[in-house]
């Protein structure tokens, strides 16, 4: 799932992929798209529980990974 500026970026709001390593996942991506997706700021839920990082993440069938962007507001 992309939310917030990556949804505009990835195109659409949810993408399905083969379960698997992260990092298998993140290669089969559209080059730019996945550079995004790995910045720094960006943040990464799997299941609705927030990562410290994405290593050694395996998804299996039926995982939802989201994306989140980093928030602004003023």
């Amino acid at each position: 799932m992309f939310l917030g500026r990556l949804e505009d970026i990835a195109g659409m709001g949810e993408l399905a992929v083969s379960p698997g390593p992260l990092e298998h996942v993140l290669a089969a991506l559209d080059p730019a798209l996945a550079v995004e997706l790995l910045g720094e700021r960006v943040r990464m839920a799997l299941n609705g529980a927030l990562l410290g990082d994405g290593g050694g993440v395996v998804l299996a069938e039926g995982d939802e990974l989201a994306f989140l962007p980093p928030v602004s507001g003023g």
